[in-house]
């Protein structure tokens, strides 16, 4: 044990790095996980603006990604669906009905322009060895938009999860513009599906939101589903349907399913059902509404850290400026080499120091002859002469050096001085260079990305609210049994998810599920709904006797509270109720047993006379005789 605990320990620990480093989590910098970054990595490597086979795309990225190729389609096809990076061609399945993709062989794939805009860069990028070793790969992309709002991202790692919605594009870019220029604007989720969202609680990123399907409703016998709920299919909603309509919970004749590129589920309505009872229990039955819980968990300077929006959005805004740094002086450096270079050639060849090397005998020499021929010229070179440059200089082939234009190197050293200057400018300018590409971006692709789900606020239907009370609740008297399988008296209309108070003959009440069928005694005293509201606004009255006296009593109570299938009594210990009523208006008439020198046999009284007590009160005697009989008679 000494040695296989430590052993499971760091290896444990390990295991779960891993996972969450390298499989679940999507990292801050780039928005994605490991087997996405590895699938563009590879269309970045086969890319020549042609489609390529999906099982071509899914065998190359084996050499970086070491968990199989099924993984690795089935991230593809996801990826591809989000219509960001891929483009596709062929059957990539419907993100609406649920059907899935064709086979790797089938379908086909190529990068969209703006994948290479905002993600690829190769001199900037940071490389790291593959599993192996026998290639290298990006350990994140320098992505220029915060990818991981766009995208969304689902992962379960060890001890830990992520759930983030994808957002719109055009909002993100203004979301990350806004903050580069001081400003702070607010973003919500945006599904591909459509639908409604209620964002009252998503508490940027980490809270959660109310979804619901968008229906037309127009028709008072049919409501058609237009657009889905984010994470549900047509597949999945209408077997939700399907599922409540067995449990009672609505009433439907049939439902049709015309989905093509547009969702069109057509609910038809039982007879005597109509659209506008039957919309809130969609809502509270089936998929059409449902609760999405977030939780923006990212990869953030090697280790999993929670963020807000706002908060990616700020690291984006300081990623693009600092990506954006990187390009500028990658270009500075190549334009400096170039106008040395050009410099270099002009020099070479308008002040002849090729004339130099014709008598030279020795490579050396010639060498030497370059270098002695710039030194009266050091003043116009930015650095010091190489001996790559010299090699440059000395594979000038001759026909070049005698078509030599002066007048269109000049204009050439021009325009990349120019240019330099432009980059330098950008340079000491980037906050104003990032908000203009930011612009050109959206200028460019905004059009293809309007939002789909349309922001609303609504309240989530309770599910007792919207449930139809289709149920005849029934008390068989000869039998003491009572619930919608029952046969006999019908008492009310109930719902399977209304409670019921039954008041027993023996003076114990208890709230409970509606039954389908329970005994609850011959001579039930009183059965209703145990709604508190409605029981806020009833007086039990009671009258019983005390069994060691025989004295009459009278109780008057209201039930406020209770625990679900626990019996209380009403009436106190060594007790017998003779009657019961909920009438305010009632008086009440009792018989004494009949004694001697006991003149008064009969007296009445009026219920108005006495308090209403609490539900444990012991009542207030009405008189210190044996009581015969007891009733409450109402005008």
């Amino acid at each position: 044990m000494a040695y296989v605990k430590p052993l499971f320990d760091r290896n444990f620990l390990e295991y779960a790095s891993y996972v969450i480093k390298d499989r679940a989590i999507p990292h801050i910098d780039d928005g994605l996980k490991p087997v996405q970054r590895r699938i563009l990595h590879s269309l970045f490597e086969k890319d020549d603006g042609k489609f390529n086979k999906v099982a071509n795309i899914v065998g190359h990225t084996m050499q970086y990604h070491p968990h199989g190729d099924a993984s690795i389609y089935e991230a593809l096809v996801n990826l591809a669906n989000k219509d960001l990076f891929i483009d596709r061609q062929g059957n990539f399945g419907n993100i609406f009905t649920g059907d899935p993709a064709s086979a790797s062989r089938y379908i086909e794939c190529r990068l969209l322009p703006l994948s290479r805009e905002v993600l690829h860069n190769p001199d900037i990028t940071e490389w790291e060895e593959s599993y192996d070793g026998r290639n290298k790969e990006p350990r994140v992309f320098p992505a220029k938009i915060p990818v991981v709002l766009l995208l969304g991202a689902e992962g379960i790692a060890v001890g830990m999860s992520t759930r983030i919605l994808p957002h719109n594009f055009v909002e993100v870019l203004r979301a990350l513009r806004g903050r580069l220029l001081g400003e702070e604007i607010l973003l919500f989720p945006d599904f591909a599906t459509g639908g409604l969202i209620d964002v009252a609680e998503y508490a940027d990123g980490n809270g959660k939101v109310l979804v619901r399907a968008r229906l037309d409703t127009s028709d008072p016998k049919k409501i058609i589903v237009r657009e889905l709920p984010f994470g549900c299919t047509t597949e999945s909603l209408i077997a939700g349907i399907e599922e409540a309509a067995r449990a009672n919970k609505i009433k439907v004749s049939s439902i049709n399913d015309f989905t093509t590129e547009q969702v069109e589920i057509e609910i038809n309505l039982a007879r005597g059902v109509h659209t506008a009872e039957t919309v809130d229990a969609l809502y509270a039955f089936t998929p059409c509404e449902s609760s999405l819980s977030v939780n923006l968990l990212v990869i953030r300077g090697n280790q999993p850290e929670v963020l807000t929006v706002s908060q990616v959005i700020a690291h984006a805004a300081e990623r693009l400026k600092e990506v954006l740094r990187q390009e500028l002086k990658v270009e500075e450096n190549r334009l400096k080499e170039k106008i040395f270079a050009r410099t270099l050639e002009r020099i070479f060849i308008e002040e002849r120091i090729y004339k130099r090397i014709e008598e030279m005998k020795t490579a050396e020499a010639v060498t030497q002859a370059v270098y002695a021929g710039f030194v009266p010229f050091r003043a116009e070179l930015d650095r010091e002469l190489k001996d790559e440059d010299v090699e440059t200089l000395l594979k000038i082939p001759i026909r070049r050096i005698s078509q030599y234009d002066i007048q269109r190197m000049q204009e050439e050293m021009k325009e990349l001085q120019q240019r330099l200057r432009e980059v330098r400018r950008h340079l000491a300018q980037l906050t104003e260079y990032a908000v203009s590409f930011i612009d050109r971006i959206l200028e460019k692709y905004g059009a293809d990305y309007p939002r789909k789900t349309k922001i609303v606020s609504f309240t989530k239907v309770d599910v007792r609210e919207a449930a139809l009370r289709n149920l005849r609740l029934r008390y068989d008297k000869a039998t003491g049994y009572l619930g919608y399988e029952v046969d006999g008296t019908t008492l009310f209309d109930v719902s399977t998810f209304d409670r019921v108070l039954c008041i027993r003959k023996s003076g114990t009440y208890s709230v409970f599920d509606v039954p389908e069928k329970i005994f609850v005694d011959k001579g039930m005293w009183w059965c209703g709904l145990a709604d508190k509201d409605e029981l806020a606004k009833t007086v039990f009255s009671i009258l019983f006797r005390d069994d060691e006296t025989g004295f009459p009593y009278i109780k008057r109570c209201q039930v406020e509270g209770w625990i679900l299938n626990k019996g209380y009594s009403i009436i106190p210990e060594k007790c017998t109720m003779l009657a019961f009523t909920t009438q305010e208006d009632a008086r009440i008439e009792v018989e004494y047993k009949p004694k001697p020198r006991l003149k008064v046999l009969e007296e009445s009284f009026s219920l108005a006379d006495y308090l209403v007590k609490g539900v444990k009160s012991g009542g207030v005697r009405l008189a210190g005789k044996e009581v015969k009989s007891a009733r409450f008679v109402t005008p």
